[in-house]
């Protein structure tokens, strides 16, 4: 799951670290993909570190139950199907298309119909003291948590989730993911094809897209 999906499932927390922790696994891939931390395996003494912690297992929990779940399956797929004539001649392997446009239709279906609010994602990540999470980060072995805390940083101003309120920033923002492994992904063709089908996807998934955080909200309470 992408970011406002993750936090959909702790947004009515006051914990900013709890709520950072939810994210922040896809943040440090997002920041350098060659980070590897394993918090879950070490024991955290200090309150907010332990609180982030927990939102980094919470994460890896609700990635879990999604990546194996009927819904996560069967719209990938389709969307796989449906993306490959769109981007024949791309170096954009469809499966990894289908499975990034199926969390990014998420976020926009959770923005566009209220269940979640950017700027109250965006007040929590800002409450969290830099200092906080640069312990947690050189206490689970990353020797220069600067470079993370830069682009952490960036993230925050560039406020960049809010665009995906808008249905035709989804496949540019599919595009942006897929630029961090292939230079020129898509062709401008290509894109608005993209564009089309995700637009319709959106579409046929409005009505019934919040059964696949009920089912995932009900395993983490079992």
């Amino acid at each position: 799951m992408n970011f406002l999906s993750h936090y959909y499932f702790d947004h009515t927390t006051t914990n900013c670290y709890h709520v950072l922790g939810t994210v922040l696994p896809d943040l440090l891939k997002n920041a350098d993909k060659n980070i590897v931390l394993h918090p879950e395996k070490h024991q955290q003494i200090q309150r907010d570190i332990q609180s982030i912690t927990y939102g980094w297992e919470k994460h890896l929990e609700v990635d879990r139950y999604f990546h194996s779940s009927e819904f996560f399956k069967t719209h990938s797929h389709q969307l796989k199907l449906l993306l490959r004539p769109a981007i024949e001649g791309s170096p954009v392997k469809p499966f990894f298309l289908g499975h990034v446009a199926l969390e990014l239709i998420l976020d926009n279906l959770l923005l566009t119909t209220g269940k979640v609010i950017a700027d109250d994602f965006y007040a929590h990540l800002g409450s969290c003291d830099d200092e906080i999470i640069r312990a947690f980060l050189f206490s689970n072995g990353m020797k220069n948590p600067e470079a993370f805390i830069r682009f952490y940083d960036d993230f925050k101003r560039s406020r960049y989730l809010h665009s995906y309120a808008e249905t035709e920033q989804v496949a540019y923002a599919l595009k942006r993911i897929c630029m961090r492994i292939w230079t020129n992904p898509f062709t401008r063709d290509q894109e608005t094809a993209m564009n089309i089908i995700i637009r319709h996807y959106r579409q046929q998934l409005e009505d019934n897209f919040l059964s696949i955080f009920d089912e995932i909200d009900s395993m983490l309470k079992n």
